[in-house]
């Protein structure tokens, strides 16, 4: 049985009701929550609060060579504008663009994705209309060199990554299927004419999808492949579960089957499992994160119809909207962090779980022990200090990078978590906050997803690209942190 609460302002339920096994089969809970973000955003555009233009050319009117600096925690980007002073904890900004800046006609952030070539780092930039391309300097300033449009019409639901040279782009648009792009047409741009590349010549587009939608893309980068997750309708033979593209040819891809079996998949991790339990290792493992719980799958077999079979299905209390999450550490992969998009209880506390830990509006990352994948636990929680809606986190050695909305990016050294797994030793070491309007409210900010950031992306240089709904996107860096207790060094053998 599927069951979660959902906010009254998002569904209009009678009074205490539980969302059944039909509700979410049915795609109603997604769908509500699609259209009460719809909503919110057109009601700010069409107050003007969307209207960035005041930000244009901020980055030509500063030196290469300038930083904000984050001062006691404070980033002042323009001395006495407030909505350009920014909350910070050691994040220094380094630039920002407006998605106009970047090539948008009107368009607002969504997913984001970075590929590293020779030293060279570059960012595709998802928004309404399109996906732009910058390449972030060793100075850590942002350069347009160009964009690739939709490929049907626009949609803000657009999730990317990269699969080696080449950009994987999907969205919840009708007939716009999946966009394959060579990155390496990039390294020849002259910024001073950036290219608008073509939707039939410059990529492979993959629509064996039913309608053309799928709600995000994810890759396995070891074994080389692709899956589209959430595509629609929801009563296919796929069932919008996990979808298989095969990239042996990424001129020809193909689809060797589906894994229909728990339905709809929001967001999943695919990866080879080198973890404890002694059953699975070497497979091929998707953690799925399916609306109401956490659902293991052994992928290993991609062919035919029913391809994978579910290993677990694990609820939790307080689930609401499982939405995305990362394994703590790929190599040993014994713990998993998890977020929750409507567990929040400010949105309507008489509509959500009352055990919710996140009823107050203060976001919660979930961990879970996943040293059997046959029975994962929910072990504990880490609940942040600032109210706002937790949306997409990635764990590079020990600190999960969290892109919160309108609280900004959050850094989180979690490092500890194989020896505290209670939560009780995660700690907030770095912060940007890149919605000022809402920071004096009490709890220092507000549990909606008017605005703020969708989705970042961190490079090895240690440059963040912050994509935000609203402004544009950012470049940030940390400027220092201090591993404490169970630090990094922890991380390099297994706890086994």
């Amino acid at each position: 049985m599927k069951f979660a609460a959902v906010a009254a302002a998002l569904l209009p339920l009678a009074s205490g009701a539980m969302f059944s096994k039909e509700e979410y089969d049915s795609g109603d809970v997604m769908a509500k929550m699609m259209e009460a973000k719809e909503s919110a955003w057109a009601r700010h555009k069409a107050a003007g609060h969307y209207d960035n233009k005041k930000w244009n050319g901020f980055s030509r009117k500063r030196s290469h060579k300038d930083v904000i600096k984050c001062d006691k925690g404070k980033a002042v980007a323009v001395k006495g504008d407030a909505d350009q002073t920014y909350k910070c904890k050691n994040i220094d900004m380094y630039d920002f663009k407006t998605h106009e800046e970047l090539g948008s006609d009107g368009g607002e952030g969504s997913g984001s994705w970075g590929w590293t070539y020779r030293g060279r780092e570059f960012i595709a930039i998802g928004q309404t209309d399109g996906a732009a391309f910058a390449e972030v300097t060793k100075q850590g300033k942002l350069v347009y060199l160009g964009r690739l449009p939709c490929q049907s019409v626009p949609v803000i639901w657009r999730e990317i990554k990269t699969m080696g040279d080449y950009l994987i782009v999907g969205s919840e648009a009708v007939n716009h299927g999946v966009q394959i792009f060579d990155m390496k047409k990039l390294l020849t741009v002259n910024p001073k004419r950036p290219v608008v590349f073509s939707t039939t010549s410059d990529i492979t587009l993959w629509n064996e999808l039913p309608v053309g939608r799928s709600h995000n893309v994810v890759v396995n980068e070891e074994k080389k492949y692709v899956v589209a997750v959430g595509a629609q309708p929801r009563n296919d033979s796929c069932a919008s579960g996990l979808i298989f593209i095969n990239m042996d040819d990424p001129k020809k891809p193909y689809t060797p089957g589906c894994a229909p079996q728990d339905g709809y998949v929001h967001d999943a991790q695919c990866i080879v499992y080198r973890g404890p339990h002694k059953k699975y290792y070497g497979r091929d493992i998707c953690y799925g994160y399916n609306e109401d719980t956490l659902t293991i799958y052994d992928v290993t077999n991609k062919e035919g119809p029913q391809a994978a079979s579910i290993i677990s299905r694990t609820p939790y209390t307080g689930a609401s909207y499982t939405h995305q999450g990362w394994v703590l550490n790929p190599m040993w992969q014994t713990h998993l962090l998890l977020d929750d998009e409507l567990d929040e209880g400010e949105l309507d506390p008489d509509r959500t779980d009352p055990d919710s830990p996140a009823i107050d509006g203060f976001p919660v990352t979930y961990i879970f022990d996943i040293t059997n994948l046959e029975k994962p636990v929910n072990t504990g929680y880490y609940k942040s200090k600032v109210r706002s809606v937790d949306h997409n986190q990635f764990v590079i050695d020990g600190l999960a990078y969290q892109s919160n909305y309108q609280a900004g990016l959050r850094v989180l050294d979690v490092s500890s978590i194989p020896w505290r797994p209670d939560g009780k030793g995660v700690e907030e070491i770095a912060y940007f906050d890149v919605y000022p309007g809402d920071d004096d409210l009490e709890g220092g900010g507000q549990a909606v997803w008017d605005a703020g950031t969708w989705s970042h992306y961190t490079f090895p240089s240690g440059f963040i690209v912050v994509n935000t709904i609203d402004r544009g996107a950012f470049v940030v860096k940390m400027n220092k942190f201090r591993w404490r207790g169970m630090g990094k060094r922890h991380l390099e053998a297994p706890p086994y």
